[in-house]
């Protein structure tokens, strides 16, 4: 028996190893069984995004769902994370579930749970289905005829598509964004955005809009060592303004200026916040997660934001989303929500907020971002992920706690902040930040500088120190 664990985003798992169909029939019925507690008439969405077997996966899930009685609302196709959260609102529903892995290499597969509020469940009650996840499954679904419980009205087919091309239409001044003069690009990286944005953009240039499970052997994480395909088009065409990209289901963003350069989600939280303060005249909140840039306060005292700076994981966010006034919750990985959509990570929302901010404005990214500086001063975020034992992970995690680094070559440590990983400030806007992963023997290290150059010469210093 395969112990089933939830990670920070949804369980994830190879699939035919771990992720299979007994397998995924064995964490539904954990999650019928805790609808079944908890709500009186539960419902759920359920959808499946661009990989392997989604439909099959789905099919299963929806089989285990209708055999307890539990109302089901079937996603028509491949749909994003975005679409499920949204459809689970939209339908009143107690849950949705959206089979993904994400941005992880095609061979996974994974299982995400989402509140009836639109956004990721909460990690206590991710945890209460995990705790009764059965040995084995004890549904028979060779026994359950989906198109019979179609007409007892059990199973529902639903087009979350065409319902978030409506929200969409009904949210974005789409006109002035095709009207405008500039010319857009999308890479959907072969994930759950590619027929959605050519249904509502057939005119720009899109890369990689096709069906392809294998995502031709890479996996679909909007960062720029993926993207160096759509990094070059942007180059020698010469004529996209902005290049927009999502990952596998779509929850994640990646930018490209007119010049083809990598713009991370830094920058683009500080964007957002800038737009919609200062141009839409929204307040609000602001929610980050401790591996943002320090500039976000900057533009919060700017504007007199306040500002809630949360541990990892975009659940952490979400949280404050469902029970206050947030205008912007971001994390550093690309999942950015905002004001007047749902509590989720949305790739493309995101993306559509600043091509609507270009359009408005007739500015380039460069002079939006100039504007962004102005305020907050220019800087470089940049990471360096160390492939290390697991033995000298541990020995490196207990120096920071014991507050062992006092320097890393040139760079003396001003103060320390620990809330989830260990962040050494050199100065107030320079800093180095190490977090272990989980998972896996890799060790995380961050830098934020005035310049790209000495954010990597931190990087090689905080190595240097750390390795010996």
């Amino acid at each position: 028996m395969t112990k089933i664990k939830f990670g920070t985003d949804g369980w994830r798992a190879i699939i035919a190893q771990e992720f299979t169909v007994e397998n995924v029939a064995r964490v539904t019925e954990a999650t019928a069984q805790w609808l079944k507690k908890n709500f009186d008439k539960p419902s759920v969405v359920l959808g499946h995004d661009c990989r392997f077997a989604g439909e099959l996966f789905a099919e299963t899930a929806a089989k285990v769902l209708i055999a307890n009685g539990i109302k089901v609302f079937l996603a028509k196709d491949f749909v994003s994370t975005p679409m499920v959260s949204l459809g689970t609102v939209r339908h009143k529903a107690s849950l949705g579930i959206i089979l993904t892995a994400s941005h992880n290499p095609p061979s996974y597969n994974g299982y995400k749970l989402k509140g009836n509020y639109g956004g990721p469940l909460g990690p206590e009650k991710v945890q209460e289905i995990e705790d009764i996840i059965p040995e084995k499954s004890s549904t028979n679904l060779n026994s359950i005829d989906l198109k019979a419980a179609e007409q007892t009205g059990l199973l529902e087919i639903t087009a979350l598509e065409d319902m978030y091309v409506k929200h969409v239409e009904a949210n974005f001044d789409l006109a002035a964004i095709k009207n405008s003069g500039l010319k857009f690009a999308y890479d959907s990286m072969y994930g759950a955005g590619q027929r959605v944005m050519f249904r509502l953009f057939p005119e720009i240039v899109h890369l990689h809009n096709e069906y392809n499970p294998s995502f031709y052997g890479q996996a679909p994480e909007p960062i720029h060592k993926n993207l160096t395909e759509f990094s070059t088009l942007i180059k020698t065409r010469k004529d996209i303004d902005c290049g927009l990209v999502t990952d596998g289901d779509a929850d994640r963003i990646g930018l490209y200026n007119k010049d083809g350069d990598f713009v991370d989600s830094h920058h683009i939280i500080l964007l957002l916040i800038h737009y919609l303060k200062k141009y839409k005249g929204m307040d609000g909140k602001v929610a980050t997660a401790f591996s943002s840039t320090v500039k976000i306060k900057n533009m919060c005292d700017h504007y007199n934001l306040p500002l809630d700076v949360v541990k990892i994981g975009f659940k952490y966010i979400c949280n404050i989303m469902i029970t206050e006034d947030v205008l912007v919750g971001g994390e550093e990985s690309g999942g950015i929500a905002i004001k007047g959509h749902i509590p989720e990570r949305d790739g493309i929302w995101m993306g559509l907020t600043l091509w609507e901010f270009m359009a408005k404005t007739g500015k380039s990214l460069k002079e939006l971002i100039d504007e962004v500086y102005a305020i907050t001063g220019t800087f470089s975020f940049e990471r360096n992920d160390l492939t290390i034992t697991e033995e000298l992970k541990t020995k490196i995690i207990e120096n920071c706690k014991n507050n062992t680094y006092k320097e890393f070559g040139k760079y003396k440590v001003q103060r320390l902040d620990d809330l989830d990983g260990f962040k050494f400030f050199f100065d107030d806007n320079t800093w180095t930040m190490i977090r272990a992963s989980g998972t896996e023997p890799v060790l995380r290290t961050y830098a934020e500088a005035a310049t790209k150059e000495k954010a990597f010469d931190i990087l090689a210093d905080v190595k240097k120190v750390l390795l010996g």
